[in-house]
């Protein structure tokens, strides 16, 4: 395949895409299906023992006629990974011969039965089977090397699922304007894994119940034996009536404060030797061999040809100073950052932005152990939570359904997809020479961090025939690509024993 595409290899023939007479034909007894990657996933969830604990926490059903919990759960999710985007699509998957072949189902839920199927949960089962996936989560972490479990650093945000239905119990309208639902997620920030998804109204504020399901992760970060935690989170989530209970429980945390006008009046007061020049490390990469012409700026040019307001930054400066704030018993450092702010009109410098622009943080790490740049680096990194929050919206955070409880159920099944995406990655264990070892943990570290939609289509959308055999399922692959190394290198760690 490297040699076809290699141009030294070019046959020299003009124009390349030239279609030849095209046919179709059914084919008689052999299956295939475009999603070959899945017995992976299959796979994966057997080893995990994700159907007992499904059928565990949520015992829904009197009788299984003939789907039991689990069914319901991992059909969802695997037409979120087969390459399905909504519930309807799960028509396209039970109708369809060889995937039934793939999964080793006589047939599956249809959507409406799917739907029905969310409809019956409480807020208790929710809860429930968030704690059964983080239960098979732990026994993916428990495969991580030594310094996995050196840190965990736990977020919480807020986002908007929009719906324009009329008649969906639990939607609200917030402060833009928008009508929907406002789920609360938070995460694992280390793996981007969603620990807990709480759904809300859409008028609610972000961090409606975010202690909760703070403490509720911090439990479990601590039962699978990550020995220190940080919390993280922008102005809403810095609830001082809890911080002197986290700082007892020894939970660090770095989050953002609103710039009310005490503080304001303190940062004015400092005196000018307390602010130090803040320099932002730039990832030092090699210069390529023949470096590129530069674009020009087209946006940049546009503002000044037309005149428009432009804010520029011209430069950032740090302080600190303790603070105690009206809720807590305790003082805490409080880092502030002054952003310098030039304003300009076309090719016209007007004058520094007057009212100065400062950010606030509020943290329980010790200054040695976290220098004052470091608090706000840290608390710029929290910005990634947007990015798991923009995956999730690929494949869990939407509202198919018509009320918000099994709306919320929806999103936490659907999450699977996601989580199994995570632990895919998670389970590859580098083994072989040291450049084997380094190439594998790129590897892996790429295949964590992917989007939802490249990991499905690089990945589990290689097209497989299904050949049935007396105690065994065949996946045969029918073309190759440099992803279908990464597949197999995946499939070869999850088989595997579990490290208890």
């Amino acid at each position: 395949m490297l040699r076809r595409i290699a141009k030294e290899n070019w046959s020299g023939s003009s124009p390349m895409i030239t279609p030849p007479n095209i046919q179709y034909e059914l084919a008689d007894k052999q299956q295939a299906i475009a999603a070959g990657g899945i017995g992976t996933i299959l796979q994966l969830s057997k080893q995990l023992d994700l159907r007992n604990e499904i059928n565990q926490a949520i015992p829904l059903f009197k009788l299984h006629l003939p789907y039991d919990e689990a069914d319901h759960v991992m059909n969802i999710a695997m037409n979120l990974l087969a390459g399905g985007n909504c519930l309807e699509h799960l028509e396209d998957r039970r109708s369809d011969e060889a995937y039934l072949n793939a999964v080793g189902a006589e047939r599956i839920p249809d959507p409406t039965t799917a739907g029905d199927f969310c409809r019956r949960f409480s807020d208790t089962d929710i809860l429930h089977l968030m704690n059964a996936f983080n239960r098979a989560r732990q026994r993916v972490w428990k495969q991580q090397p030594e310094e996995f479990f050196d840190l965990a650093i736990i977020e919480a945000d807020g986002t908007q699922v929009e719906t324009s239905a009329e008649k969906k119990q639990g939607i609200g309208i917030n402060y833009k304007g928008q009508w929907g639902y406002h789920p609360l997620v938070v995460t694992l920030a280390n793996t981007r894994e969603p620990l807990f998804i709480a759904n809300r109204s859409g008028n609610r504020p972000s961090h409606e119940h975010s202690a909760f399901y703070f403490d509720l992760a911090i439990k479990r970060c601590r039962d699978a034996g990550f020995r220190k935690v940080v919390l993280r989170g922008d102005t809403d989530f810095s609830l001082t009536e809890n911080l002197d209970r986290w700082t007892d429980d020894e939970v660090e945390f770095v989050f953002g404060l609103d710039a009310m006008p005490n503080l304001v009046k303190i940062a004015d007061n400092l005196d000018e030797s307390a602010w130090k020049t803040l320099r932002r490390r730039r990832s030092e990469k090699k210069p390529p061999e023949k470096p590129r012409a530069k674009r020009l700026r087209l946006k940049e040019q546009i503002v000044v040809e037309n005149g428009y307001l432009n804010k520029r930054l011209a430069g950032e400066r740090i302080a600190e100073f303790d603070y105690q704030p009206g809720k807590c018993n305790r003082t805490y450092r409080v880092v502030m950052l002054h952003k310098e702010v030039h304003l300009t009109r076309g090719q016209m410098r007007l004058f520094d932005k007057e009212e100065p622009v400062y950010f606030f943080y509020i943290t329980n790490a010790a200054k040695k152990a976290k220098p004052a740049r470091q608090v706000v680096i840290d608390a710029n990194a929290r910005c990634n939570q947007e990015n798991n929050i923009s995956q999730l919206k690929q494949c869990a955070l939407c509202a198919p359904l018509n009320d918000l409880r099994s709306n919320w159920a929806y999103m936490v099944i659907a999450s699977l997809a996601w989580n199994l995406k995570v632990w895919a990655g998670l389970m590859i264990k580098p083994s072989g020479t040291s450049e084997q070892r380094l190439e594998q943990a790129k590897m892996k570290s790429k295949v964590i961090a992917m989007d939802f939609t490249t990991f499905r289509d690089r990945i589990l959308m290689i097209p497989a025939q299904i050949i049935r055999r007396s105690r065994s399922l065949l996946y045969r692959l029918l073309s190759y690509r440099p992803s279908v190394d990464v597949l197999l290198l995946i499939e070869s760690n999850i088989r595997r024993p579990l490290r208890c």
